[in-house]
């Protein structure tokens, strides 16, 4: 397949705008705190970055996500300035009280692309646990049906974990009567205070992944996964193997942009943490993605692109043939490429092989068919 060449520009620019959230979620990356961080970009700071951005060709897309970007007084000052400037914006509002029909309403009037909620479980008892907090499933559901009534997108974006896998799988059903675009499902890298939760296995891995195509090829949303990369060699396996139309957003064909009117395919063919993907924590390192906590410097200090395109550690991450293990003689890896993230956290180098993948490409198999006549001569 046509590797893509992403070390011009990014895909996909995510801006943690803020740490502060009124939620102590169990799986939360930022582990956000109820007040924002000393030091984060100020409101002159944030449009600057927005206006480098827009610079961008072909333009990124734009993720505003936190901590809950609702607890920046400027949130609608920014949302404004990206949309004059033709950024298409995505939002990851907490299920918090700020998060009210009103509010959706202006979110949508303000030129928010796509509004993203989260769901863990498929139930109040399920769900709320996970976020620490009491009525978030209902206030979820509620604002889903608020954004289906003012006309504005959604997705909803899932965390995978051992605890909560079983439920997950009764979820599709909510998500298809809600009317969601997307279901992302973003696969446990244990980092900040989801270091305390339990990653499934290789072989548990691919049973979801299976599982997930299934579902792309039943359900009226999309399915796609982040930091579980390797959802696209299933998908590309299975298709070779059936020829079936599916809605699995895992190798960035150009039909996206038809599939989805608002523009936000949020997948394209490669994209991984620091090719095509670039973190802006709240206040302003730059990082390869919010799970791969590495920085290669700060928008204070040099431009968000200059940071992206020329720091030892993207080019790292963009160079495949870097990879170790046998993700670096993987047949999928220019599609794929494993989770750097979770490399770096189960080995402590962001170039080693996906712990949590299960495939031996036949490379690999060969390798160590060699290896082990060696040692017998």
């Amino acid at each position: 397949m046509e590797r893509p060449d992403f070390a011009q520009y990014p895909y996909l620019v995510a801006w943690e705008v803020t740490n502060a959230c009124l939620l102590a979620c169990r799986h939360c990356r930022a582990s956000a705190m109820l007040h924002p961080l000393p030091g984060e970009l100020s409101t002159e700071e944030g449009l600057r970055l927005i206006e480098e951005v827009a610079t961008y060709r072909p333009k990124p897309l734009l993720l505003l996500t936190g901590g809950d970007p609702l607890a920046r007084g400027d949130l609608f000052l920014l949302i404004q300035r990206a949309r004059e400037l033709s950024l298409k914006v995505g939002l990851t509002p907490a299920a918090t009280p700020l998060l009210t029909r009103e509010m959706v309403s202006r979110l949508k009037e303000a030129g928010v692309t796509r509004l993203a909620l989260s769901l863990d479980g498929a139930s109040p008892e399920s769900h709320d646990a996970f976020r620490g907090e009491e009525g978030t499933f209902q206030r979820t559901l509620e604002a889903l049906s608020w954004a289906k009534e003012a006309g504005l997108p959604t997705q909803v974006n899932t965390t995978v974990t051992r605890e909560n896998w079983p439920e997950i799988r009764a979820l599709p059903d909510l998500l298809a009567e809600r009317g969601v675009v997307l279901w992302s499902l973003f696969f446990l890298v244990p980092v900040g205070r989801g270091a305390l939760l339990r990653q499934l296995s290789a072989k548990g891995f691919e049973e979801v992944l299976h599982w997930l195509y299934e579902v792309s090829k039943t359900y009226p949303f999309h399915v796609k996964t982040t930091e579980a990369h390797h959802f696209r060699r299933v998908v590309l396996q299975r298709r070779a193997q059936e020829g079936q139309g599916d809605r699995a957003l895992a190798a960035g064909e150009s039909l996206h942009r038809e599939y989805f009117q608002d523009g936000m395919e949020h997948s394209r063919l490669g994209v991984t943490d620091g090719n095509g993907f670039v973190f802006v924590s709240a206040t302003g390192d730059v990082a390869p993605s919010g799970f791969l906590p590495v920085y290669a410097g700060n928008v204070r200090e040099k431009p968000l692109l200059e940071i992206y395109r020329d720091s030892p550690l993207f080019r790292e991450l963009r160079n495949k043939d870097l990879l170790k293990g046998k993700c670096g003689v993987c047949e999928y890896r220019y599609v794929c490429g494993g989770s750097r993230a979770r490399a770096w956290v189960e080995t402590g180098d962001y170039l080693q092989s996906e712990p949590r993948c299960a495939y031996v490409p036949p490379a690999w198999r060969e390798r160590a068919g060699r290896v082990s006549l060696e040692r017998r001569g």
